[in-house]
């Protein structure tokens, strides 16, 4: 997406219920105007005349005067979690980390109309406090946050072999501060490192609404044609393989790439989850209508 472009904007709603005092769009736990009726109670006790209800009135057996109590709408805190390693520096057109910004703006913009304050979190083998953004409700977040990550440089590959685990690690210290805390969270990433830790982390946001982004390029899914002469890197351990691609080569790529992708849903289905792709690209409306079937 053109920087000079007006973001696209989606729609988000949360399964659940939320406390909070600050008013938005998502239905709230707490008492106070809104639309959602959540019980009668008696004139004397809200003293609110604008708020009798007639009807319920007079059916009371008490003879009392009843009075509608609503259920508040309310914003959340919204956080994307990004992984800004090596690998998401990868793509055929667009590197995946532009993608990614494409969808924080789009963020940005959906989160200011919605009341929601956005906050972003990045780590690669660490985290990365350059790119911390705390939450906060403005017009212009989401492109600010975009632009960071337009400009974030990839971080020299690592020749050893722990270099996944770092990643893994760094995730979880940088979701520590989220730990407990309401709201939703966008954990965005290629995934291309041991997927046991996601478990614990996991664990660690709930009892947010957590929405998994899994993002991958078609470089990466479809192999190359047969019989051709590949160079291949590790984008994270930066270690070099020539490959001959032999139609037996091309069906072992497709079945690893549809192995992952059924360990990753099966890992989210463990924890209630439906992880959404970004494959190339950022559609809001996909994402909107991801929103809706997760929550219908």
């Amino acid at each position: 997406m053109a920087a000079n472009l007006a973001p696209q904007e989606f729609h988000y709603r949360l399964p659940a219920t939320l406390g909070g005092q600050r008013p938005g769009a998502h239905r709230g736990s707490s008492l106070g105007a809104g639309q959602a009726f959540a019980a009668h109670r008696r004139l004397l006790d809200h003293p609110d005349p604008r708020r009798i209800d007639l009807r319920a009135s007079l059916r009371d057996v008490r003879g009392d005067w009843l009075v509608r109590i609503q259920r508040q709408r309310v914003a959340v805190p919204v956080h994307a979690v990004v992984d800004v390693s090596a690998s998401m520096h990868f793509g055929a057109l667009r590197s995946k980390l532009e993608v990614v910004a494409d969808f924080v703006e789009a963020l940005g913009h959906s989160a200011f109309r919605s009341g929601d304050a956005l906050g972003l979190l990045a780590f690669d083998h660490a985290q990365r406090d350059d790119l911390f953004m705390p939450s906060r409700h403005s017009r212009g977040a989401g492109i600010v946050m975009a632009d960071a990550l337009r400009r974030c440089e990839a971080e020299p590959a690592y020749q050893h072999d722990r270099t996944h685990e770092l990643t893994a690690q760094a995730l979880q210290r940088t979701v520590a501060p989220l730990a407990g805390r309401p709201g939703l969270v966008f954990l965005v990433s290629d995934f291309h490192w041991p997927l046991a830790p996601l478990h614990g982390v996991l664990e660690l946001l709930a009892p947010a609404c957590v929405v998994p982004l899994v993002v991958w390029d078609p470089a990466e899914t479809e192999p190359p044609a047969a019989h051709a002469l590949v160079a291949v890197s590790d984008a994270e351990t930066g270690v070099r393989r020539t490959l001959w691609m032999r139609e037996p080569l091309r069906r072992r790529w497709a079945g690893a790439v549809a192995t992952r992708r059924e360990a990753l849903r099966a890992l989210f289905d463990a924890h209630g989850l439906v992880p959404f792709h970004l494959h190339g690209c950022f559609d809001a409306e996909a994402l909107t209508r991801h929103f809706m079937e997760a929550v219908a």
